[in-house]
C-alpha cells in the first residue's frame, strides 16, 4: 500500500505554482509523486492540459458519473468535479499518490485514508499565518476575519485572471466572487491537515517564475513543501487548532 499526499488551500493561494516549482527544483522528490487527476466541468485555464491538470469534461457528462458507484462527484465553487475511487485505489497499490486541490475534497481524502488504513500527509497552503489571524481577531475596533480573507483572495483572483485574460467579462467577475467568498470556509478545514504553510505569494505573484528561482514566500513555501515530503519538519510550518478559524 502506498501513501496519500494532499496539498489543499483556497483558489489562487498558490498550489499550482508550488507544485510546478517542486517539479522544477526538486525533481527527485516530485518524481516520487503520482498525481491523482480529477474530472472538472470548467474550461481549462491558459497553460492547463487535459489529462494532466484535470480531465476537462462537460458538466452533464460529470453529472452522469453520479450513477457510477466508483465515482464521487463534488460541487466545487459552482463547478463539478469527480474522482474515480477505483483509479485511486489502483494507484495507491503501486505508488505515492498526490492530490492538489480543494480543501473539502482534501478533507474527504483524509477521511478515506483513515478509513482504509492508508498513510497520509496533509498539507494546507494558507494566504495568512496563524499569527496574523490571531492579531486580526484581537484588534480593537474588531476586524471581520471572513471579510478580510475574502478581500485578500478577491484581489489575488482579480490579478491572476486579469493577467490570464486581459479584459474580464461579467462571468469572470462572478466566478472570482464565488471563489473569494468560498476561501474563508475552506480555511476552516486547515486544522484537519498535518501541516499549514503560510504563503502570501499566491498565483497572482511574480515571485514564482519571474526570475530563475522563486523568491519571497514562494521560495520559503517550496522549500518547506519539499522538506515535509522528505519527512523533515522545517521552521515556520504551522499546526492550526480547531477553533483558530471558527
Amino acid at each position: 500500500m502506498g501513501r496519500l499526499v494532499i496539498l489543499s488551500g483556497p483558489s489562487c493561494v498558490g498550489k499550482g505554482p508550488l507544485y510546478a516549482a517542486l517539479k522544477k527544483f526538486y525533481p527527485q522528490t516530485a518524481g516520487r509523486l503520482d498525481k491523482l487527476v480529477l474530472y472538472d466541468s470548467r474550461a481549462p485555464r491558459p497553460g492547463e492540459v487535459d489529462g494532466i491538470d484535470f480531465h476537462f469534461r462537460r458538466r452533464d457528462e460529470i453529472e452522469g458519473f453520479r450513477d457510477r458507484p466508483h465515482f464521487r462527484v463534488f460541487e466545487v465553487r459552482n463547478d463539478l468535479q469527480a474522482m474515480d475511487t477505483r483509479e485511486l485505489e489502483r494507484m495507491l497499490a503501486e505508488s505515492v499518490v498526490f492530490f492538489e486541490g480543494n480543501p473539502f475534497i482534501g478533507s474527504r481524502l483524509l477521511d478515506f485514508a483513515q478509513a482504509q488504513g492508508v498513510a497520509s500527509l496533509g498539507i494546507f497552503l494558507s494566504p495568512l499565518s496563524r499569527e496574523e489571524i490571531i492579531e486580526l481577531k484581537g484588534r480593537v475596533p474588531s476586524v471581520s476575519v471572513p471579510a478580510f480573507v475574502t478581500d485578500v483572495m478577491r484581489r489575488k483572483l482579480l490579478l491572476r485572471t486579469t493577467r490570464q485574460k486581459g479584459i474580464l467579462s461579467q462571468a469572470d467577475l462572478e466566478n472570482i466572487e464565488v471563489r473569494a467568498q468560498s476561501a474563508y470556509g475552506e480555511m476552516q478545514q486547515a486544522w484537519r491537515y498535518d501541516h499549514v504553510i503560510c504563503c502570501h505569494d499566491g498565483e497572482d505573484s511574480e515571485h514564482w517564475d519571474a526570475f530563475y528561482y522563486p523568491i519571497g514566500d514562494a521560495r520559503k513555501a517550496v522549500q518547506a513543501f519539499a522538506a515535509l515530503l522528505e519527512g523533515d519538519k522545517p521552521d515556520g510550518v504551522e499546526k492550526w487548532e480547531h477553533d483558530l478559524i471558527a
